[in-house]
């Protein structure tokens, strides 16, 4: 009875984990999160209008 209970809470586990990963797989692909994703990609690059100094002081 042990290894019976074991083995369906190993099965659950597993398909619990399964159903988390695709869900966080249809999340990150839904449609019209384009937008969002290249906003959050190009937030590096937003000051960019800010000079650096060259360290060797050529121009």
């Amino acid at each position: 009875m042990g290894t019976l209970l074991s083995q369906m809470a190993d099965s659950w586990f597993l398909l619990t984990m399964f159903s988390l990963f695709i869900g966080v797989i249809i999340f990150a692909f839904r449609p019209g999160t384009k937008d969002s994703y290249e906003r959050l990609r190009n937030l590096p690059l937003q000051d960019d209008d800010v000079l650096v100094e060259d360290p060797s002081g050529e121009k």
